[in-house]
């Protein structure tokens, strides 16, 4: 959870942390203006670059990652924002697991204008970790006009689109079932789902749509053609806490492809 824990988890020593220009920006970005929907929708993007040797985090980084997030309390004539995430890379070394990105991520971004055919003034701050000799946590602080009328798809944010898990349907999911246990401190969580073999080695992210849920690092086994993830969870407050089964979310993230499940029944 601490920042600077998170360096072992992509695999690099916390010292020396000089070996990095610590006054130099690890990650710059910016807007992709993007396209309009005929729907009165916005396809838009945040582009990051990070240095080399940086990596920043998904949406659900890991036991020891930093969670990012977005604040747009200080935008104009925004109704919704829906932010899609490509597919991460999982980083496995001396015991830690992350999950996120490195190089260049293009995050889209489906804007909703409160008030139909206005501008969106897309104003706002993304707080995310970045990692390399050292982990720090780190703010972009977002603001662009949203007023380029366009039709025409962009290039990078197409492909972004076009590099997200597949769905359930997609990837041939046969079921997805949970089944829940108390245990002494809280709860845990055994996902089966029958899918193909998405290669080489799988590994299961549980995400539980639970506010401030702490839940551990999946662990990850195949019976055939059924994929096991077990994780424990643990409400920070204690006591006891309630599960959906239908906001439930279980992402799959294989050598060859990734999937997402959305939702699984009692098993």
């Amino acid at each position: 959870m601490h920042a600077l824990c998170t360096a072992a988890a992509f695999g690099i020593a916390a010292l020396p942390a000089m070996a990095q220009d610590p006054f130099k920006n690890p990650v710059t970005s910016e807007v992709l203006q993007g396209w309009d929907l005929p729907d009165g929708r916005r396809v838009a993007a945040l582009r990051l670059t990070l240095e080399p040797g940086w990596k920043t985090y998904w949406r659900s980084p890991g036991d020891a990652g930093i969670p990012p997030a977005f604040d747009w309390s200080r935008a104009r004539n925004l109704g919704a924002v829906s932010v899609t995430w490509p597919t991460p890379s999982v980083y496995d070394q001396n015991g830690l697991r992350s999950i996120g990105y490195s190089g260049q991520l293009v995050i889209p971004l489906h804007v909703t204008p409160n008030r139909a055919g206005k501008p969106v003034r897309l104003q706002g701050r993304m707080a995310l970790g970045v990692c390399a000799d050292i982990c720090i946590p780190h703010e972009i602080d977002i603001n662009t006009l949203l007023d380029t009328p366009d039709a025409s798809p962009t290039p990078a944010i197409v492909a972004a689109l076009a590099d997200v898990p597949y769905s359930a349907d997609e990837a041939d999911v046969q079921s997805a079932t949970c089944r829940l246990s108390p245990t002494e401190q809280g709860m845990q969580i055994e996902a089966h789902v029958t899918l193909p073999h998405t290669g080489g080695t799988e590994v299961a992210v549980i995400e539980t749509g639970t506010p401030g849920l702490w839940i551990s690092e999946a662990r990850t086994s195949r019976k055939g053609d059924t994929l096991v993830a077990i994780s424990d969870m643990v409400h920070p407050k204690g006591g006891a806490f309630g599960i959906e089964r239908s906001d439930v979310r279980i992402t799959i993230l294989g050598g060859n492809y990734a999937v997402d499940v959305r939702g699984c029944s009692a098993g």
